[in-house]
């Protein structure tokens, strides 16, 4: 799904202009961006939990030369589903 298949879908399940449902979007995509910048942890209980991992330094391999390199340490964004997520996607699959 793409973020205008997104606007789309809430907009319809909303009942709301598709510029309404874009900026809720938009909203919900700055908000949650602005507090994982900030070292927090946003949870949407039954959805799940947005927040930032450490990735430590490690030595990776170029795979088109061999040479190895390193890669350096970095924050990087990380979603946990929650257990109604989890039951809904499995629920999905049957």
């Amino acid at each position: 799904m793409t973020k205008a298949e997104l606007v789309e879908a809430v907009a319809k399940s909303a009942n709301i202009s598709k510029g309404a449902a874009e900026k809720a979007v938009g909203a919900f995509v700055t908000t949650v961006s602005g507090a994982l910048k900030s070292g927090d942890r946003v949870t949407l209980v039954g959805f799940g939990s947005f927040e930032v991992a450490n990735r430590q330094a490690r030595t990776g391999r170029n795979p088109q030369t061999g040479k190895e390199i390193n890669i350096a340490e970095a924050n990087v964004p990380k979603f946990r589903p929650g257990k109604a997520l989890k039951d809904a996607v499995a629920a999905g699959k049957k």
